[in-house]
């Protein structure tokens, strides 16, 4: 049966879905018999295992490529953190004269906005332009997420207007765009629009709107969206909704209640989401001058991350403020005597 193509590039799929991505090459390699889809297929499959170099390599093997197979790598790179070989290939694809759909300019556009390559990522919007090509909601998404991550935040709303049928990821982008660049009132604004035009707003949208109100300080509007993400509109709550709030408030100088908030995370959570949470509650605490939470800040970071010794500066920096030289001696003699402790890791995570 497995002459048959169709077969053998669905046994392809399913074993790259189910099983150890070995196990769907083993079956590539066994069947010298492909197509161009053989290959598409199991280059998705090396993507989503996070094999970009294997993935690269049949790349490179494959007689005939087409659209999808030079859409899967572009995507793999950019969803890797791989950007210059993201566009790079992408420049690759323009110059041997094939036309990128918006799959490909999109992914392509993310790989400028990671970099920070706001000249190519502009050259890709002439591009489009030049072309004619239609401005849909998924490149409309695109555009504003990059313009956003550059810092042409204008221009972002300036697209994000023209776009007619805007989805979720659309007001998103935009929403997180403007929480981004700390504009906390016109990023609640926008979620009041997306709710009005119809749009449910997910667990994406509620991060954003409490990162903006957090920059922005408006602690009652986080209070209140936070209490209505399930009554009004049945979104669970997640760690990192939990950590938002606690940032928020330890910001506002709220700190007993900010570490109230952080005590009702979900107890299992993921140990990165608890660190940030207590990191941030710690930075709030140095701000405000309260020893006591951050002293027990201190403790849950140090037994979330032993190594990080940015904590250690922070108290001792607290102590020394509150003049409490016997706790100062303490701490010096824990960072001399435990040759564990990294005395940078962490510190500007503790800070931010």
């Amino acid at each position: 049966m497995l002459s048959d193509l169709f077969t053998l590039n669905t046994l392809i799929r399913v074993y790259s879905l189910i099983a150890p991505i070995d196990s769907a090459l083993q079956l590539f390699d066994e069947n010298p018999q492909r197509d161009v889809v053989t290959y598409n297929v199991l280059i998705d499959g090396l993507v989503k295992a996070r094999e970009i170099v294997r993935a690269r390599e049949l790349f490179d093997s494959m007689p005939l490529r087409d659209l999808v197979s030079w859409n899967s790598l572009i995507s793999g790179y950019a969803q890797m953190n791989h950007c210059r070989e993201a566009i790079k290939l992408f420049d690759e694809m323009v110059a041997l004269g094939l036309k990128p759909d918006n799959v490909a300019i999109v992914s392509t556009l993310s790989a400028c906005a990671q970099s920070g390559d706001w000249q190519k990522g502009k050259a890709i919007h002439d591009y489009t332009k030049r072309k004619r090509l239609f401005i849909d909601s998924f490149l409309a998404t695109g555009l504003v997420d990059f313009y956003a991550k550059c810092g042409f935040i204008d221009t972002a709303m300036e697209i994000f207007e023209l776009c007619s049928d805007k989805t979720l990821f659309t007001w998103n982008a935009m929403i997180t765009g403007l929480a981004m660049h700390g504009n906390g009132e016109l990023t609640v604004d926008y979620f009041r629009k997306m709710v009005s035009s119809g749009i449910k707003p997910d667990g994406v949208t509620f991060i954003s709107v409490l990162v903006g109100c957090s920059h922005s300080g408006l602690v009652d509007e986080a209070r209140n969206l936070f209490d209505q993400m399930r009554s009004l509109y049945d979104v669970n709550r997640e760690m990192k909704h939990y950590g938002c709030m606690a940032d928020l408030l330890g910001r506002a100088g709220l700190i007993e209640e900010a570490a109230e908030m952080i005590e009702q995370m979900p107890k299992d959570g993921g140990n990165r989401e608890k660190l940030l949470a207590w990191s941030g509650l710690l930075g709030g605490c140095r701000i405000h001058g309260n020893i006591e939470i951050a002293e027990k800040a201190a403790n849950r970071v140090k037994a979330l991350s032993p190594e990080d010794g940015g904590v250690y500066k922070v108290m001792v920096e607290m102590y020394a403020n509150a003049e409490r030289w016997e706790e100062v001696v303490k701490v010096r003699e824990i960072i001399d005597r435990d040759k564990k402790v990294k005395k940078n890791v962490g510190f500007s995570k503790v800070l931010s």
